[in-house]
């Protein structure tokens, strides 16, 4: 993995970490589903406006148009929806470290229904994340934590577990841009029904509501998207979710910094046995290299 790979691993983890504050932010401000469904619009119309410009098209194939519908429906709409939905109720660091927990359920999810063969050292990081997200689980539960919105956070993981295994091998054949802006108007139009059934525009303005929102348009909305598929495009989707044990300890951080959340010393031994475990399950997955020919 070169410097570039690294940087850009980096830079992705950080932005998606992030995007749990600027979440929180929002929600305390303006209906959850609403603030999403708007979001994804503008995201999605700046991301084919620069595919447009770049000379990209939005004719697809087929494998990208499935790519495009499954994650637009199960990441922007279910995933994102459930968890703008439980941050209403539940911190920031909180729902980061939930979702941290992704590449533990696909690899769970692979092994059972898959049929995917786990070597030894995915089994103990699987074991082992799963312990971390329970023993921070309890702790949040017995400090009170809204049980609700906790259920909802693990709804939306489930469901972007689901698109992950079915898409999964399917990034390659170019239009990024395009498929990132396609993906987030899709979403943008599911969540538009939801809002229009459950929701009343009822928005507290202000200047913190105001640049969480232009800050999460932009960066985890847009860039972060565009940075993962570049990511999986360069080193391969195993090698850039390996970025994943990053995100327990970015969400809690900048949750604390930016939001004065309280973490806890339990909250930290559970963000880094998830972090741990999902290095595990990543590591289990890479390929041995060839051995060199032995000279005669």
């Amino acid at each position: 993995m070169d410097l570039r790979a690294i940087g850009l691993g980096l830079a992705f983890a950080l932005m998606w970490s992030s995007a749990f504050t600027s979440a929180r932010m929002i929600v305390l401000d303006a209906p959850p589903i609403t603030a999403l469904a708007v979001r994804f619009l503008f995201s999605g119309l700046l991301g084919i406006f620069i595919a447009r410009a770049f000379g990209q098209t939005w004719k697809l194939s087929r494998v990208q148009w499935r790519s495009t519908f499954i994650f637009g429906v199960c990441q922007n709409a279910l995933y994102l929806g459930f968890f703008f939905y439980a941050m209403q109720t539940i911190e920031a660091s909180l729902a980061a470290i939930i979702a941290a927990a992704m590449p533990l359920f696909v690899g769970l999810a692979g092994w059972v229904f898959l049929g995917d063969r786990l070597r030894p050292l995915a089994i103990l990081g699987l074991l082992m994340g799963i312990g971390g997200v329970v023993l921070i689980m309890g702790s949040r539960l017995t400090g009170g934590a809204d049980y609700v919105g906790i259920l909802a956070c693990i709804v939306g993981t489930l469901a972007l577990t689901v698109a992950t295994l079915a898409v999964r091998g399917a990034s390659g054949g170019g239009n990024l841009l395009m498929i990132v802006g396609l993906q987030m108007l899709v979403g943008s139009a599911v969540l538009s029904v939801v809002a229009l059934a459950f929701e009343s525009w009822e928005v507290n303005w202000t200047t913190e509501l105001v640049l969480a929102f232009t800050y999460a348009t932009i960066v985890p909305g847009f860039l972060a998207t565009l940075t993962w598929f570049v990511l999986v495009n360069q080193i391969g989707a195993i090698r850039a979710a390996t970025f994943h044990f990053l995100n327990p300890f970015f969400g809690v951080i900048i949750a604390a910094i930016v939001l004065g959340e309280a973490v806890s010393l339990l909250d930290l031994v559970g963000a880094a046995i998830i972090a741990f475990g999902i290095l595990a399950v990543q590591l289990s997955k890479q390929e041995p290299k060839a051995p060199i020919p032995a000279k005669v």
